[in-house]
């Protein structure tokens, strides 16, 4: 659940400086990466939180 909400708030974030970066005030070519990166985590976090890893013996 913590990094479900940081993952969120990143993606928040990055997408602030997208937007910054699509009215030109920022690098394109850096926030979108960014905002690619905090979208993947988020995924990913959310998606392998519980899996099964196997027996142990």
């Amino acid at each position: 659940m913590r990094s479900t909400t940081i993952g969120l708030v990143f993606i928040g974030f990055c997408f602030f400086l997208n937007i910054l970066g699509l009215m030109k005030m920022l690098p394109l070519y850096l926030t979108s990466p960014l905002l690619f990166a905090a979208i993947l985590f988020t995924l990913y976090r959310m998606n392998h939180r519980k899996t099964f890893k196997g027996f142990k013996g």
